[in-house]
């Protein structure tokens, strides 16, 4: 069974990944497995950087491991088998950075129903599913 899962979590739309945080945690729980939570914020382009104050980033940064701390807690599983993290850069990229360095060996993803952008254009689940070296489960 799965030991280490990874959940990506969008704080711009927390009721997203609602789904993939209850399927993660029922499957830990059976295993007696752990649940990693990441969160990757987006790189801010240097052309704004002389309009935002000079801790913006430090900022962002707190904020954003707050909320991920707020959602962590709330997975039903022992606190010490929830753990999560924040990184900086482009999420498919860096949840599967995250999968490999955690050792992940089940990516869980929440998904939005497909749209016509998605089908076009792909989206980050796509890439996801595509590029793991882990096994990865869709929950819509």
């Amino acid at each position: 069974m799965y030991k280490t899962i990874l959940v990506p979590v969008d704080l711009a739309e927390p009721q997203a990944s609602e789904n993939a945080l209850a399927t993660a945690a029922r499957l830990a729980d059976v295993a007696d497995g752990t649940v990693r939570l990441i969160y990757v914020r987006p790189l801010m382009p240097v052309t704004y950087m002389e309009y935002v104050p000079a801790s913006f980033e430090e900022d962002q940064q707190r904020e954003a491991e707050e909320k991920l701390a707020d959602i962590a807690a709330s997975v039903a599983l022992p606190k010490e088998r929830v753990s999560a993290v924040v990184r900086l850069g482009s999420i498919y990229h860096e949840v599967l950075a995250e999968a490999e360095e955690a050792g992940a060996d089940l990516v869980v993803v929440g998904s939005h129903r497909p749209t016509m952008a998605t089908y076009l254009l792909g989206s980050n689940a796509t890439t996801i599913v595509r590029h793991a070296t882990s096994s990865v489960l869709v929950v819509r």
